[in-house]
Protein backbone atom coordinates (compact mmCIF):
# COMPACT_ATOMS: atom_id res chain seq x y z
CA UNK A 1 0.00 0.00 0.00
CA UNK A 2 1.71 3.15 -1.21
CA UNK A 3 1.34 6.55 0.43
CA UNK A 4 0.68 7.98 -3.03
CA UNK A 5 -2.31 5.76 -3.84
CA UNK A 6 -6.09 6.13 -3.71
CA UNK A 7 -6.52 3.17 -1.38
CA UNK A 8 -4.15 4.65 1.18
CA UNK A 9 -5.24 8.28 1.06
CA UNK A 10 -8.98 7.79 0.56
CA UNK A 11 -9.65 4.55 2.47
CA UNK A 12 -6.93 3.35 4.82
CA UNK A 13 -5.84 6.70 6.26
CA UNK A 14 -9.32 8.16 6.93
CA UNK A 15 -10.56 4.88 8.48
CA UNK A 16 -7.48 4.58 10.70
CA UNK A 17 -7.66 8.23 11.73
CA UNK A 18 -11.38 8.14 12.60
CA UNK A 19 -11.06 4.91 14.59
CA UNK A 20 -8.03 6.18 16.51
CA UNK A 21 -9.59 9.51 17.44
CA UNK A 22 -12.95 7.99 18.38
CA UNK A 23 -11.22 5.60 20.78
CA UNK A 24 -9.05 8.40 22.10
CA UNK A 25 -12.05 10.69 22.62
CA UNK A 26 -13.68 7.88 24.60
CA UNK A 27 -10.77 7.99 27.04
CA UNK A 28 -9.32 4.59 26.12
CA UNK A 29 -5.66 5.28 25.44
CA UNK A 30 -4.58 1.66 25.16
CA UNK A 31 -7.35 0.82 22.72
CA UNK A 32 -6.45 3.86 20.61
CA UNK A 33 -2.81 2.82 20.47
CA UNK A 34 -3.79 -0.80 19.82
CA UNK A 35 -5.83 0.40 16.83
CA UNK A 36 -2.66 1.99 15.44
CA UNK A 37 -0.79 -1.29 15.90
CA UNK A 38 -3.56 -3.18 14.09
CA UNK A 39 -3.61 -0.60 11.29
CA UNK A 40 0.16 -0.82 10.97
CA UNK A 41 -0.05 -4.61 10.64
CA UNK A 42 -2.68 -4.24 7.92
CA UNK A 43 -0.49 -1.67 6.18
CA UNK A 44 2.62 -3.87 6.32
CA UNK A 45 0.77 -7.04 5.36
CA UNK A 46 -0.91 -5.35 2.39
CA UNK A 47 2.01 -6.21 0.10
CA UNK A 48 2.10 -9.81 1.30
CA UNK A 49 0.63 -11.21 4.56
CA UNK A 50 3.54 -13.64 4.82
CA UNK A 51 5.82 -10.70 5.66
CA UNK A 52 4.06 -10.66 9.04
CA UNK A 53 5.47 -14.13 9.73
CA UNK A 54 8.93 -12.53 9.80
CA UNK A 55 8.41 -9.20 11.51
CA UNK A 56 6.14 -10.40 14.35
CA UNK A 57 8.39 -13.24 15.64
CA UNK A 58 11.46 -11.00 15.44
CA UNK A 59 9.61 -8.25 17.28
CA UNK A 60 8.54 -10.69 19.99
CA UNK A 61 12.05 -12.08 20.42
CA UNK A 62 13.58 -8.62 20.66
CA UNK A 63 11.02 -7.50 23.23
CA UNK A 64 11.68 -10.55 25.43
CA UNK A 65 15.42 -9.94 25.16
CA UNK A 66 14.90 -6.27 26.07
CA UNK A 67 12.91 -7.25 29.17
CA UNK A 68 15.66 -9.67 30.16
CA UNK A 69 18.27 -6.95 29.70
CA UNK A 70 16.30 -4.55 31.89
CA UNK A 71 16.46 -7.17 34.64
CA UNK A 72 20.07 -8.31 34.18
CA UNK A 73 22.10 -5.34 32.98
CA UNK A 74 23.23 -4.27 36.47
CA UNK A 75 22.90 -7.58 38.32
CA UNK A 76 24.59 -9.89 35.84
CA UNK A 77 26.54 -7.84 33.27
CA UNK A 78 28.17 -10.87 31.63
CA UNK A 79 24.82 -12.49 30.91
CA UNK A 80 23.44 -9.15 29.77
CA UNK A 81 26.26 -8.74 27.26
CA UNK A 82 25.65 -12.24 25.93
CA UNK A 83 21.94 -11.45 25.52
CA UNK A 84 22.52 -8.24 23.58
CA UNK A 85 25.06 -9.95 21.31
CA UNK A 86 22.59 -12.76 20.72
CA UNK A 87 19.84 -10.30 19.87
CA UNK A 88 22.04 -8.40 17.42
CA UNK A 89 23.11 -11.68 15.82
CA UNK A 90 19.51 -12.82 15.34
CA UNK A 91 18.59 -9.56 13.65
CA UNK A 92 21.69 -9.52 11.46
CA UNK A 93 21.15 -13.14 10.44
CA UNK A 94 17.60 -12.39 9.35
CA UNK A 95 18.74 -9.29 7.45
CA UNK A 96 21.69 -11.15 5.94
CA UNK A 97 19.62 -14.08 4.74
CA UNK A 98 16.80 -12.11 3.14
CA UNK A 99 18.88 -9.28 1.72
CA UNK A 100 22.36 -10.65 1.01
CA UNK A 101 22.22 -14.45 0.68
CA UNK A 102 21.69 -14.49 -3.08
CA UNK A 103 24.27 -11.72 -3.55
CA UNK A 104 26.79 -13.85 -1.66
CA UNK A 105 25.96 -17.02 -3.62
CA UNK A 106 26.14 -15.21 -6.96
CA UNK A 107 29.61 -13.87 -6.17
CA UNK A 108 30.85 -17.26 -4.94
CA UNK A 109 29.64 -18.81 -8.18
CA UNK A 110 31.32 -16.11 -10.26
CA UNK A 111 34.72 -16.20 -8.53
CA UNK A 112 34.96 -19.96 -7.96
CA UNK A 113 33.18 -21.16 -11.08
CA UNK A 114 30.53 -23.00 -9.08
CA UNK A 115 26.83 -23.40 -9.77
CA UNK A 116 25.31 -23.14 -6.31
CA UNK A 117 21.61 -22.39 -6.28
CA UNK A 118 19.61 -20.86 -3.47
CA UNK A 119 15.86 -20.70 -3.47
CA UNK A 120 14.33 -17.44 -4.66
CA UNK A 121 14.19 -15.05 -1.73
CA UNK A 122 11.73 -12.18 -1.77
CA UNK A 123 13.05 -9.24 0.23
CA UNK A 124 10.58 -8.25 2.97
CA UNK A 125 9.80 -4.59 2.47
CA UNK A 126 11.42 -2.21 4.95
CA UNK A 127 13.54 -4.92 6.61
CA UNK A 128 16.65 -2.72 6.74
CA UNK A 129 14.81 0.05 8.59
CA UNK A 130 13.02 -1.92 11.28
CA UNK A 131 16.06 -4.17 11.82
CA UNK A 132 18.31 -1.19 12.57
CA UNK A 133 15.66 0.31 14.80
CA UNK A 134 15.26 -2.86 16.87
CA UNK A 135 19.03 -3.39 17.20
CA UNK A 136 19.52 0.18 18.39
CA UNK A 137 16.85 -0.35 21.03
CA UNK A 138 18.58 -3.48 22.35
CA UNK A 139 21.91 -1.66 22.58
CA UNK A 140 20.30 1.27 24.39
CA UNK A 141 18.63 -1.05 26.90
CA UNK A 142 21.98 -2.72 27.53
CA UNK A 143 23.65 0.67 28.04
CA UNK A 144 21.01 1.73 30.56
CA UNK A 145 19.37 4.37 28.36
CA UNK A 146 15.92 2.72 28.62
CA UNK A 147 14.19 2.57 32.00
CA UNK A 148 11.02 0.70 31.05
CA UNK A 149 9.31 -0.92 28.08
CA UNK A 150 5.72 -2.06 27.65
CA UNK A 151 4.76 -4.44 24.88
CA UNK A 152 2.20 -2.02 23.42
CA UNK A 153 4.54 0.97 23.31
CA UNK A 154 7.43 -1.11 21.97
CA UNK A 155 5.29 -2.71 19.27
CA UNK A 156 4.05 0.67 18.12
CA UNK A 157 7.60 2.04 18.26
CA UNK A 158 8.65 -0.60 15.71
CA UNK A 159 5.48 -0.86 13.60
CA UNK A 160 4.11 2.70 13.46
CA UNK A 161 3.12 2.77 9.80
CA UNK A 162 4.26 6.32 8.80
CA UNK A 163 7.89 5.33 9.36
CA UNK A 164 7.80 1.53 9.15
CA UNK A 165 8.81 1.04 5.50
CA UNK A 166 11.39 3.74 4.77
CA UNK A 167 12.16 5.56 7.97
CA UNK A 168 13.06 7.80 9.59
CA UNK A 169 14.97 5.39 11.83
CA UNK A 170 13.46 6.67 15.05
CA UNK A 171 15.09 6.53 18.46
CA UNK A 172 13.11 5.20 21.42
CA UNK A 173 13.63 8.43 23.35
CA UNK A 174 11.94 10.36 20.57
CA UNK A 175 8.68 8.48 20.21
CA UNK A 176 8.07 6.08 23.11
CA UNK A 177 7.55 8.97 25.59
CA UNK A 178 5.10 10.43 23.08
CA UNK A 179 3.12 7.18 23.00
CA UNK A 180 3.03 7.11 26.82
CA UNK A 181 2.06 10.77 27.19
CA UNK A 182 -0.10 11.18 24.11
CA UNK A 183 -2.44 14.17 24.29
CA UNK A 184 -5.45 15.16 22.28
CA UNK A 185 -4.40 16.28 18.80
CA UNK A 186 -5.10 19.98 18.34
CA UNK A 187 -6.73 21.46 15.25
CA UNK A 188 -3.49 23.32 14.51
CA UNK A 189 -1.48 20.08 14.57
CA UNK A 190 -4.00 18.45 12.25
CA UNK A 191 -3.74 21.37 9.85
CA UNK A 192 0.04 21.30 9.98
CA UNK A 193 0.06 17.53 9.46
CA UNK A 194 -2.19 17.75 6.40
CA UNK A 195 -0.10 20.59 4.98
CA UNK A 196 3.20 18.69 5.32
CA UNK A 197 1.57 15.49 4.05
CA UNK A 198 0.30 17.17 0.87
CA UNK A 199 3.55 19.06 0.28
CA UNK A 200 5.34 15.71 0.39
CA UNK A 201 2.78 14.15 -1.92
CA UNK A 202 3.28 16.98 -4.42
CA UNK A 203 7.04 16.51 -4.36
CA UNK A 204 6.60 12.84 -5.17
CA UNK A 205 3.79 12.97 -7.73
CA UNK A 206 4.49 16.25 -9.51
CA UNK A 207 8.28 16.52 -9.31
CA UNK A 208 10.01 13.22 -8.55
CA UNK A 209 7.84 11.12 -10.86
CA UNK A 210 8.26 13.70 -13.61
CA UNK A 211 12.04 13.42 -13.30
CA UNK A 212 11.77 9.61 -13.24
CA UNK A 213 10.05 9.65 -16.63
CA UNK A 214 13.19 11.33 -17.99
CA UNK A 215 15.89 9.39 -16.13
CA UNK A 216 14.58 5.81 -16.14
CA UNK A 217 14.32 5.24 -19.93
CA UNK A 218 17.85 6.55 -20.45
CA UNK A 219 19.42 4.44 -17.68
CA UNK A 220 17.46 1.43 -18.99
CA UNK A 221 18.73 2.12 -22.51
CA UNK A 222 22.34 2.14 -21.30
CA UNK A 223 21.69 -1.10 -19.39
CA UNK A 224 20.43 -2.60 -22.67
CA UNK A 225 23.65 -1.63 -24.46
CA UNK A 226 22.89 1.80 -25.94
CA UNK A 227 25.43 4.62 -25.90
CA UNK A 228 24.33 8.14 -24.96
CA UNK A 229 25.87 11.39 -26.13
CA UNK A 230 27.48 13.72 -23.60
CA UNK A 231 24.52 16.06 -23.02
CA UNK A 232 21.98 13.25 -22.84
CA UNK A 233 24.06 11.29 -20.32
CA UNK A 234 24.44 14.35 -18.13
CA UNK A 235 20.73 15.01 -18.53
CA UNK A 236 19.97 11.47 -17.35
CA UNK A 237 22.31 11.72 -14.36
CA UNK A 238 20.93 15.11 -13.34
CA UNK A 239 17.34 13.94 -13.83
CA UNK A 240 17.97 11.04 -11.44
CA UNK A 241 19.71 13.44 -9.06
CA UNK A 242 16.51 15.50 -9.02
CA UNK A 243 14.29 12.43 -8.85
CA UNK A 244 15.86 10.90 -5.76
CA UNK A 245 15.99 14.31 -4.07
CA UNK A 246 12.28 15.02 -4.41
CA UNK A 247 11.33 11.37 -3.96
CA UNK A 248 13.05 11.07 -0.58
CA UNK A 249 12.16 14.61 0.47
CA UNK A 250 8.54 13.89 -0.42
CA UNK A 251 8.48 10.64 1.53
CA UNK A 252 10.13 12.29 4.56
CA UNK A 253 7.48 15.02 4.53
CA UNK A 254 4.63 12.53 4.19
CA UNK A 255 5.92 10.48 7.13
CA UNK A 256 6.10 13.59 9.33
CA UNK A 257 2.66 14.76 8.22
CA UNK A 258 1.10 11.36 8.90
CA UNK A 259 2.69 11.26 12.34
CA UNK A 260 1.24 14.66 13.22
CA UNK A 261 -2.26 13.47 12.32
CA UNK A 262 -1.96 11.02 15.24
CA UNK A 263 -0.18 13.38 17.61
CA UNK A 264 3.35 12.00 17.04
CA UNK A 265 6.24 14.24 16.04
CA UNK A 266 8.76 12.27 13.96
CA UNK A 267 12.32 13.53 13.49
CA UNK A 268 13.39 15.57 10.50
CA UNK A 269 15.19 13.28 8.07
CA UNK A 270 15.94 15.62 5.17
CA UNK A 271 17.20 19.22 5.13
CA UNK A 272 18.04 20.62 1.68
CA UNK A 273 21.18 18.46 1.18
CA UNK A 274 22.01 19.88 -2.26
CA UNK A 275 22.65 23.23 -0.58
CA UNK A 276 25.61 21.67 1.27
CA UNK A 277 29.07 23.14 0.95
CA UNK A 278 30.82 19.86 1.83
CA UNK A 279 30.22 16.13 1.90
CA UNK A 280 30.29 16.28 5.70
CA UNK A 281 27.45 18.77 5.58
CA UNK A 282 25.64 16.68 2.95
CA UNK A 283 25.48 13.72 5.34
CA UNK A 284 24.20 15.98 8.10
CA UNK A 285 21.32 16.88 5.78
CA UNK A 286 20.62 13.69 3.76
CA UNK A 287 18.90 10.78 5.55
CA UNK A 288 19.75 12.39 8.86
CA UNK A 289 18.60 9.51 11.08
CA UNK A 290 20.58 6.90 9.10
CA UNK A 291 23.69 9.08 9.32
CA UNK A 292 23.26 9.37 13.08
CA UNK A 293 22.62 5.67 13.46
CA UNK A 294 25.80 4.82 11.55
CA UNK A 295 27.72 7.34 13.65
CA UNK A 296 26.39 6.20 17.04
CA UNK A 297 26.23 2.44 16.50
CA UNK A 298 29.04 1.79 14.01
CA UNK A 299 31.55 4.64 13.59
CA UNK A 300 31.91 5.45 17.30
CA UNK A 301 32.07 1.79 18.45
CA UNK A 302 34.79 1.23 15.82
CA UNK A 303 36.81 3.92 17.57
CA UNK A 304 35.58 7.05 15.81
CA UNK A 305 38.27 9.74 15.82
CA UNK A 306 39.72 8.74 19.17
CA UNK A 307 42.61 6.62 17.91
CA UNK A 308 44.49 8.82 15.48
CA UNK A 309 44.00 10.10 11.97
CA UNK A 310 44.73 6.86 10.08
CA UNK A 311 42.31 4.86 12.22
CA UNK A 312 39.73 7.62 11.90
CA UNK A 313 39.85 7.54 8.11
CA UNK A 314 39.68 3.76 8.14
CA UNK A 315 36.59 3.90 10.35
CA UNK A 316 34.99 6.41 7.99
CA UNK A 317 35.65 4.14 5.01
CA UNK A 318 34.25 1.04 6.76
CA UNK A 319 31.17 2.93 7.94
CA UNK A 320 30.33 4.31 4.50
CA UNK A 321 30.96 1.04 2.64
CA UNK A 322 28.65 -0.76 5.05
CA UNK A 323 26.20 2.13 4.71
CA UNK A 324 26.26 1.63 0.95
CA UNK A 325 25.75 -2.13 1.31
CA UNK A 326 22.83 -1.41 3.66
CA UNK A 327 21.09 0.29 0.75
CA UNK A 328 21.25 -2.75 -1.48
CA UNK A 329 22.95 -6.07 -2.19
CA UNK A 330 25.06 -5.11 -5.16
CA UNK A 331 28.53 -3.90 -6.06
CA UNK A 332 27.07 -0.64 -7.33
CA UNK A 333 25.95 0.18 -3.79
CA UNK A 334 29.32 -0.87 -2.37
CA UNK A 335 31.09 1.51 -4.76
CA UNK A 336 28.58 4.26 -3.98
CA UNK A 337 29.37 3.87 -0.28
CA UNK A 338 33.11 3.65 -0.96
CA UNK A 339 32.96 6.84 -3.03
CA UNK A 340 31.24 8.71 -0.21
CA UNK A 341 33.75 7.26 2.25
CA UNK A 342 36.56 8.58 0.04
CA UNK A 343 34.81 11.93 -0.24
CA UNK A 344 34.56 12.17 3.55
CA UNK A 345 38.22 11.26 4.03
CA UNK A 346 39.27 13.94 1.53
CA UNK A 347 36.87 16.41 3.12
CA UNK A 348 38.18 15.81 6.63
CA UNK A 349 41.77 16.03 5.41
CA UNK A 350 41.10 19.25 3.51
CA UNK A 351 39.25 20.70 6.50
CA UNK A 352 42.28 20.05 8.72
CA UNK A 353 44.64 21.56 6.14
CA UNK A 354 42.42 24.61 5.67
CA UNK A 355 42.38 25.24 9.41
CA UNK A 356 46.17 25.37 9.34
CA UNK A 357 46.27 27.58 6.25
CA UNK A 358 43.75 29.97 7.76
CA UNK A 359 46.27 30.80 10.47
CA UNK A 360 48.51 32.09 7.68
CA UNK A 361 46.14 33.45 5.06
CA UNK A 362 43.09 34.51 7.09
CA UNK A 363 39.45 33.87 6.18
CA UNK A 364 38.69 32.40 2.71
CA UNK A 365 37.07 34.52 0.01
CA UNK A 366 33.21 34.43 0.00
CA UNK A 367 33.29 32.90 -3.48
CA UNK A 368 34.82 29.80 -1.93
CA UNK A 369 31.41 28.87 -0.50
CA UNK A 370 29.84 28.73 -3.96
CA UNK A 371 32.78 26.78 -5.35
CA UNK A 372 32.50 24.32 -2.45
CA UNK A 373 28.81 23.82 -3.18
CA UNK A 374 29.54 23.16 -6.83
CA UNK A 375 32.26 20.62 -6.10
CA UNK A 376 30.09 18.87 -3.51
CA UNK A 377 27.13 18.67 -5.87
CA UNK A 378 29.28 17.30 -8.71
CA UNK A 379 30.69 14.61 -6.43
CA UNK A 380 27.18 13.63 -5.32
CA UNK A 381 25.95 13.41 -8.94
CA UNK A 382 28.80 11.09 -9.95
CA UNK A 383 28.09 8.82 -6.98
CA UNK A 384 24.36 8.73 -7.84
CA UNK A 385 25.26 7.13 -11.19
CA UNK A 386 26.42 4.00 -9.33
CA UNK A 387 23.42 4.16 -6.99
CA UNK A 388 20.98 4.16 -9.92
CA UNK A 389 22.75 1.92 -12.43
CA UNK A 390 21.52 -1.65 -12.82
CA UNK A 391 25.09 -3.00 -12.72
CA UNK A 392 28.71 -1.90 -12.88
CA UNK A 393 28.87 -2.02 -16.68
CA UNK A 394 25.92 0.35 -16.92
CA UNK A 395 27.55 2.72 -14.43
CA UNK A 396 30.88 2.75 -16.29
CA UNK A 397 29.15 3.27 -19.65
CA UNK A 398 27.16 6.16 -18.22
CA UNK A 399 30.29 7.78 -16.76
CA UNK A 400 32.14 7.28 -20.04
CA UNK A 401 29.30 9.01 -21.88
CA UNK A 402 29.36 11.85 -19.31
CA UNK A 403 33.05 12.25 -20.09
CA UNK A 404 32.35 12.61 -23.82
CA UNK A 405 33.42 9.09 -24.73
CA UNK A 406 30.49 8.61 -27.10
CA UNK A 407 30.44 12.06 -28.61
CA UNK A 408 28.34 15.15 -28.15
CA UNK A 409 25.09 16.08 -29.88
CA UNK A 410 23.28 19.42 -29.86
CA UNK A 411 20.44 19.58 -29.30
CA UNK A 412 20.64 16.61 -26.98
CA UNK A 413 18.61 13.56 -27.86
CA UNK A 414 17.01 14.03 -24.43
CA UNK A 415 15.30 17.17 -25.69
CA UNK A 416 15.58 20.81 -24.65
CA UNK A 417 12.26 20.87 -22.69
CA UNK A 418 13.37 17.85 -20.66
CA UNK A 419 16.73 19.47 -19.90
CA UNK A 420 15.02 22.70 -18.86
CA UNK A 421 12.59 20.79 -16.61
CA UNK A 422 15.51 19.00 -14.95
CA UNK A 423 17.40 22.25 -14.49
CA UNK A 424 14.30 23.83 -12.96
CA UNK A 425 14.02 21.03 -10.41
CA UNK A 426 17.67 21.41 -9.48
CA UNK A 427 17.32 25.17 -9.06
CA UNK A 428 14.49 24.50 -6.61
CA UNK A 429 16.71 22.10 -4.66
CA UNK A 430 19.54 24.66 -4.60
CA UNK A 431 17.70 27.80 -3.51
CA UNK A 432 14.12 27.11 -2.38
CA UNK A 433 13.17 26.87 1.32
CA UNK A 434 12.41 23.40 2.61
CA UNK A 435 9.27 22.20 4.33
CA UNK A 436 10.45 22.75 7.88
CA UNK A 437 11.44 26.30 7.02
CA UNK A 438 7.99 26.92 5.53
CA UNK A 439 6.16 25.39 8.48
CA UNK A 440 8.63 25.95 11.38
CA UNK A 441 8.45 22.22 12.19
CA UNK A 442 11.36 21.22 14.44
CA UNK A 443 10.67 17.59 15.31
CA UNK A 444 10.61 15.82 18.68
CA UNK A 445 12.75 15.87 21.78
CA UNK A 446 15.13 12.95 22.19
CA UNK A 447 18.51 11.55 21.27
CA UNK A 448 18.10 12.64 17.65
CA UNK A 449 16.38 15.91 18.48
CA UNK A 450 15.98 18.00 15.37
CA UNK A 451 17.97 21.22 15.39
CA UNK A 452 15.68 24.22 15.03
CA UNK A 453 15.95 25.55 11.50
CA UNK A 454 15.73 29.22 10.58
CA UNK A 455 12.10 29.68 9.46
CA UNK A 456 10.88 31.78 6.59
CA UNK A 457 9.77 35.35 7.08
CA UNK A 458 6.40 35.40 8.79
CA UNK A 459 4.47 36.52 5.72
CA UNK A 460 5.59 33.38 3.84
CA UNK A 461 5.37 30.92 6.72
CA UNK A 462 2.53 28.44 7.03
CA UNK A 463 -0.41 29.51 9.17
CA UNK A 464 -3.84 27.89 9.59
CA UNK A 465 -5.46 30.36 7.21
CA UNK A 466 -7.95 30.30 4.33
CA UNK A 467 -5.17 31.21 1.89
CA UNK A 468 -3.06 28.23 2.87
CA UNK A 469 -6.08 25.92 3.04
CA UNK A 470 -7.12 26.79 -0.52
CA UNK A 471 -3.57 26.41 -1.84
CA UNK A 472 -3.02 23.04 -0.16
CA UNK A 473 -6.48 21.83 -1.22
CA UNK A 474 -5.80 22.68 -4.87
CA UNK A 475 -2.40 20.98 -4.65
CA UNK A 476 -4.01 17.84 -3.21
CA UNK A 477 -6.61 17.78 -5.98
CA UNK A 478 -3.91 18.13 -8.64
CA UNK A 479 -1.92 15.28 -7.10
CA UNK A 480 -4.96 13.00 -7.01
CA UNK A 481 -5.52 13.63 -10.69
CA UNK A 482 -1.92 12.54 -11.40
CA UNK A 483 -2.30 9.06 -9.88
CA UNK A 484 -2.67 7.34 -13.24
CA UNK A 485 0.89 6.06 -12.97
CA UNK A 486 1.50 5.26 -9.32
CA UNK A 487 5.13 4.51 -8.42
CA UNK A 488 6.68 3.50 -5.13
CA UNK A 489 9.18 5.64 -3.28
CA UNK A 490 12.79 4.77 -4.07
CA UNK A 491 13.65 4.02 -0.44
CA UNK A 492 10.82 1.46 -0.19
CA UNK A 493 13.15 -1.05 -1.88
CA UNK A 494 15.66 -0.86 0.95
Amino acid sequence: MLFNSYVFLLVFLPATWVLFHRLWAGGNRRSALASLVAASLVYYGWWSPKYLLLILPLLGVDFLLAKALLHLRTRRPVQAKAIVLFGISVNLCALGYYKYANFFIDNVNQFLGLHLVLATIILPIGISFFTFQKMAFLVDVYQGKVAQASLLDYTLFVLFFPQLIAGPIVHHSEVMPQFRDLKRVSARSLGLGLTILILGLAKKVLLADGAARLASPLFDAVAAGSHLDLLTSWGAALAYTAQIYFDFSGYSDMAIGLGLLFGIRLPINFHSPYQSASIMEFWRRWHITLSRFLRDYLYIPLGGNRKGGVRRYGNLAITMVLGGLWHGAGWTFVIWGALHGSYLIINHGWHALRERLRLITGQPHPAWGWLSRGITFLAVVIAWVFFRAADLRTAWDMLRAMGGGYGMAWPSSMGVPALLFTLGLLVISWVAPNTQQLTAYVGPEGAYRSVARAPMARRYRWTPSARWAISIGCTAALCLMMFSQVSEFIYFQF
